[in-house]
């Protein structure tokens, strides 16, 4: 045969395809553990979500393309009066949850937030649910969303636990899009072939680079991101559905599939089985809104804040050990341009628990960035790496994401080491974690509702019984404004 031509034989799928596929369509969800943390997992991010209007470069982001434009079976956008197409939708309800960086996450070889999933999943409930009661027909129910929300979760976070997409400079939110992509699939109603090609054509989809996530470029393209890949999903799954073409070997074909073109001819692995674990283990944003491997430095810095608040111009290091991720991801010097920037840089989030005892969303505002105390806090920083810290990190019955400061005053005394190895969201603090969620939870009703409907929504949120079995038409109205000129 010449050696000028290809040889043209139709692969079967990838397994990685289809072990996607068949989970989503076979696996049945039994776990307790899963159902219960999914339902803190929804609250806590349609919390975040509602706190993310009170910014208006959040909202600019919001609403239909084209300005009045109305849809049959409009799909509703928590805490607006929205009523979008499912993919705009999902787009919206992603980009909200995200905004603030202050729901769950999931840190392994590749790191990311589950939750963004939730966008992809709530547009195409509420849009199925609608056709359905037109045709007669019962609404989906919460529990479809939970379940949804378990299954997106360990789609994605099992694709992380080995398989580095940042070390080859693609942004995490390919996983969102696979994710998503075979859920939307299934909830509108695709077979298992479909689910194949669907996520068949997520995987060969243009992937978003990293560069908006890292100096010097970090920018407010890392809020939204999440809101594009789940209305990427979206769209995917109903060009799918109108009866488009899969890539059975997407991943490992040689020289066009993602392996070789896009993962460095590495193939891509699943180190275990679908299931429920990443639920299970699902790391919580309870007290600050910042990036999660600096979670634990902020617990720090607030403990630490009592004891040096009156002794700032004493400092002369901040010594902060720290593990590599946090070092590759977050860790940087030099001029910050923007609240994006901000919420990525260590230091200045260090900086900000020291000096004010706290870190909220807008601590990273340019009025709060401008105090000449934040960057000379931040020049008196020196950064190491504890090899423990970065092992433990990777450590499946551990996932600590340890961090240990201590001050250094210019007369030779030093603070105590203050170390922290496991945040407040993480599954070792859950007895002590979910009362505090519930309070954010709450706390972030109240931005948006009154009194009455605060009381209404968390009352239904909370009991796990009533909320799996309340309509997800039920469910969004309760959510929506829309009476409302938003």
């Amino acid at each position: 045969m010449s050696s000028n031509v290809d040889l043209n034989i139709r692969p079967g799928y990838d397994s990685v395809v289809t072990e996607i596929a068949n989970y989503v369509t076979d696996f049945e969800i039994n776990s307790d553990l899963a159902l219960d943390t999914a339902r803190n997992c929804l609250i806590d991010t349609l919390g975040c979500g509602l706190l993310a209007l009170k910014f208006p470069a959040c909202t600019k982001m919001l609403g239909p393309v084209v300005k009045g434009t109305s849809v049959p079976f409009g799909v509703r956008v928590p805490g607006t009066n929205f009523k979008l197409d499912p993919i705009k939708g999902a787009f919206d309800i992603g980009c909200m949850i995200r905004w603030l960086d202050y729901n769950d996450t999931w840190l392994a070889a590749e790191w990311g937030h589950p939750s963004d999933n939730l966008g992809a999943i709530l547009a195409v409930t509420d849009f199925v649910s609608q056709q359905l009661v037109s045709n007669g027909e019962e609404p989906l129910t919460m529990r479809v969303v939970l379940e949804s929300m378990i299954m997106t979760h360990e789609i994605q976070g099992i694709l992380a636990l080995k398989n580095s997409f940042n070390r080859v400079g693609l942004d995490h939110v390919v996983l969102v899009k696979v994710a998503s992509t075979a859920l939307a699939t299934k909830l509108m109603g695709g077979t298992r072939d479909q689910i194949k090609d669907a996520v068949t054509q997520a995987w060969v989809d243009g992937q978003s680079l990293r560069t908006y996530r890292h100096a010097p470029n970090a920018g407010s393209r890392k809020s939204w991101a999440a809101g594009d890949a789940t209305s990427r999903a979206v769209r995917l799954a109903m060009i799918t559905l109108s009866g488009e073409m899969g890539y059975p070997s997407v991943l490992s074909a040689p020289k066009w599939g993602f392996e070789d073109v896009l993962f460095n001819e590495e193939q891509l692995s699943l180190p275990q089985d679908f299931g429920t674990y990443v639920m299970e283990n699902i790391l919580f944003k309870i007290s600050f809104p910042a990036e999660f491997h600096a979670q634990t430095a902020v617990e720090a810095a607030v403990m630490l804040h009592p004891h040096i608040k009156d002794r700032l111009d004493d400092i002369k290091t901040i010594e902060v050990t720290t593990h590599e991720s946090a070092i590759r991801i977050i860790s940087k010097v030099g001029e910050l341009n923007n609240p994006a920037d901000r919420d990525h840089c260590l230091q200045y989030m260090i900086a900000i628990g020291l000096l004010k005892g706290d870190l909220v969303a807008e601590d990273y505002e340019d009025d709060v960035a401008s105090d000449p105390k934040i960057d000379r806090l931040r020049e008196k920083m020196i950064i190491n790496e504890d090899k423990r810290y970065s092992v433990e990190y990777h450590e499946a019955d551990k996932r600590s994401i340890a961090n240990k400061l201590q001050i250094h005053f210019n007369d030779g005394t030093s603070s105590e080491e203050i170390e922290v190895e496991y945040p407040i969201g993480h599954k070792r603090r859950r007895e002590e974690g979910i009362p505090v969620l519930e309070q954010k939870f709450k706390n972030n009703l109240e931005i948006t509702f009154d009194s009455e409907k605060c009381d209404e929504i968390y009352n239904l949120c909370i009991n796990q019984k009533d909320l799996e079995n309340t309509s997800v038409l039920d469910f969004q109205k309760l959510f929506s404004l829309e009476n409302n000129i938003f």
